[in-house]
C-alpha cells in the first residue's frame, strides 16, 4: 500500500488493514515507521469525520468525583465524615454543590 492521505471511507480502511498487517513491526524499522505515519493519518481522519465535543466542565467534575462518592459510602465512612450524615447533609445532590461551587 502507498502512503497517502487518508480522505475518503476506503482510504480509512485500507490504512487500518495496513495497520492492523504491521502491528507487530518493531520501532525506528522501516515497517515501524510506516505504522507511525499511518497511525498519524488515521488519527487526522478521525478527528475531523468522528469529532468528539469537549465535556461540560461541571459534568466532567461530577463524573470524575461520583466514582470516589461512591467508594466512600461503600466503605462505610461513618459518622464522622459528611457523607450522608443526617447533622450535616443538606439533602442536595452531589452535582448540585458542584454547580453551586463553579457558579
Amino acid at each position: 500500500m502507498e502512503i497517502r492521505p487518508v480522505r475518503t471511507k476506503a482510504d480509512y480502511r485500507a490504512a487500518l488493514k495496513e495497520v492492523e498487517r504491521l502491528w507487530d513491526a518493531e520501532p525506528g524499522t522501516p515497517a515501524g515507521d510506516r505504522v507511525d505515519v499511518l497511525v498519524t493519518l488515521i488519527e487526522a481522519y478521525e478527528a475531523k469525520r468522528f469529532p468528539i465535543p469537549a465535556p461540560d466542565p461541571i459534568a466532567a467534575i461530577v463524573f470524575m468525583m461520583e466514582p470516589q462518592a461512591a467508594a466512600d459510602l461503600a466503605d462505610g465512612a461513618g459518622a464522622e465524615h459528611a457523607v450522608g450524615h443526617p447533622d450535616r447533609c443538606s439533602g442536595t445532590t452531589l452535582r448540585d454543590q458542584v454547580s453551586r461551587i463553579a457558579a
